[in-house]
């Protein structure tokens, strides 16, 4: 006979009673000394931690990364050793909706893979697009105020959003892509992701290689036509959360390409236009995708609070062999994204289970809420010491950015090319008809009602891109 499992507080003393409060008399009042009442309901209360500010809405599952290809030529980083297997986990998300959204509106999608290799964690913290609708962080505040709620209203806002966008012009690209076919994916196993930031890797020698990362889709590309999305919306707004989870449950195990582009310090020095611009990409033609490897995702999260909801990513997780890039938005998501996670989940959000690495790690970190390993005992909590057996810096220091051509630290004026057109031009140009008519319909579906000023000064920059292009939203908004 199985032993029956006894139910505790969380101080772990028997529960006598879990269906009946202690009362003053069979009809009185509560006494305050029901201890076990107090606990339940304090707990309660508190069970809600804040939602994120951005990529509220997600999904996640645990998996393995293989390396299949040696790229040793640009990175010493283990993980990438080719044949070696490490876990992963991977979230996708919706970016502007909160917890309670439908997982098919018009959004990019997060694309979030934390690596966990011997020598610590590697998180590509990215999204279902290559590019990202501004360029330097300080606008990414106002930026996602635009993807939010009216602040009188209380509703989200088209004339926020177009507002924002025509005046800032280097959004076009990511716009163009938003409003094609792909501007809803079918779910989270068929769609690309990208890290799509620059990044970098270094090789044992210390030269250092810029790249893109890329995560293509195995089980092929599939998108939701919005009239299909808004009926999703209404019959099943978890529509992507249940068509991962299941896969999964049923054996069908998503796998993503795993690929990366190449370029070196020189070629990128001498490049007119600037390849650490988010809003752009780089040519596959110029710099072609090289194999690197492949994930699968291929077991569900046991509890989703536990492993999905306090899952925190941050670009600022590199190892040995990999490092950033003067990308202005990306070194403003390394300071953001790690302190969102400290706000959002706790001081000492690294050390939950989702977030720990799984190789041995060691610093000078200590006390803060919710510290709940042996706050490493009596060890120093000070560096320098003259303790052999403390932890010490390696001195193993990556070589520096190069700042061949810059001036002095200022708040310079970023817009230094203006050249916001030709990309998503030939992104409108590569559609078929049917993929064109589509991306005008959704766009008009989306500027309809909002000020004739803000239509126009948006159509400015879509005629830019391509005549046929802003003449066709002008005509479905029934402008002269």
């Amino acid at each position: 006979m199985t032993k029956k499992t006894v139910l505790t507080s969380a101080s772990g003393a028997p529960i006598a009673d879990n269906q009946n409060s202690r009362t003053a008399g069979p009809r009185g009042p509560v006494t305050l000394d029901d201890f076990q009442l107090v606990e339940k309901l304090a707990h309660f209360n508190r069970e809600n931690i804040p939602e994120r500010r951005v990529h509220a809405k997600g999904s996640g599952a645990h998996g393995t990364f293989t390396a299949t290809k040696d790229i040793s030529q640009y990175t010493h980083a283990k993980l990438f050793e080719k044949g070696k297997q490490s876990p992963m986990f991977a979230r996708f998300s919706t970016v502007g909706g909160e917890r309670g959204s439908a997982d098919t509106a018009r959004d990019p999608r997060g694309f979030a893979l934390k690596f966990y290799s011997e020598e610590g964690n590697f998180d590509i913290v990215g999204n279902n697009t290559p590019v990202f609708f501004i360029r330097d962080a300080l606008k990414f505040p106002d930026f996602i105020h635009t993807q939010k709620r009216d602040p009188k209203t209380n509703l989200k806002c088209a004339r926020m959003m177009w507002d924002f966008w025509s005046l800032s012009p280097e959004s076009l690209h990511q716009v163009t892509i938003l409003f094609s076919d792909r501007g809803i994916p079918d779910g989270y196993r068929h769609m690309h992701g990208y890290g799509s930031h620059t990044y970098s890797l270094i090789n044992k020698e210390g030269i250092r290689t810029w790249v893109k990362w890329h995560f293509r889709t195995k089980q092929g590309i599939k998108n939701i036509h919005p009239t299909k999305a808004g009926e999703l919306a209404g019959s099943n707004p978890d529509y992507a959360q249940d068509d991962l989870f299941h896969a999964i449950e049923r054996g069908d195990y998503p796998k993503w390409g795993v690929y990366i582009q190449v370029m070196s310090e020189d070629v990128a020095a001498k490049r007119a236009e600037n390849p650490f611009d988010v809003t752009k990409v780089w040519s596959q033609k110029e710099f072609p995708l090289i194999e690197v490897g492949e994930f699968e995702l291929n077991r569900n999260p046991q509890n989703y609070f536990a492993e999905v909801e306090q899952a925190s990513f941050a670009p600022s997780n590199v190892i040995p062999g990999t490092g950033l890039s003067p990308d202005r938005m990306l070194q403003g998501r390394v300071f953001a994204y790690a302190d969102a996670q400290r706000y959002r989940v706790g001081t000492n959000y690294q050390q939950l289970p989702v977030n720990a690495p799984k190789c041995p790690y060691h610093n000078y970190q200590r006390d803060g809420s919710m510290r709940f390993d042996g706050n490493n005992g009596g060890a120093p909590n000070y560096e320098p010491n003259s303790f052999d057996d403390a932890p010490k810096q390696t001195n193993l220091k990556d070589p520096a950015f190069p700042q061949a051509g810059s001036g002095p630290e200022y708040q310079y004026d970023h817009r230094e090319d203006g050249e916001y057109y030709s990309q998503a031009g030939a992104l409108f140009r590569l559609m078929n008809p049917e993929q064109k008519a589509l991306l005008i319909d959704n766009i008009v579906g989306s500027m309809k009602g909002i000020d004739e000023a803000i239509q126009r000064r948006q159509i400015e920059h879509f005629t830019k891109a391509d005549p046929a292009y802003g003449e066709g939203v002008k005509k479905g908004l029934g402008l002269k």
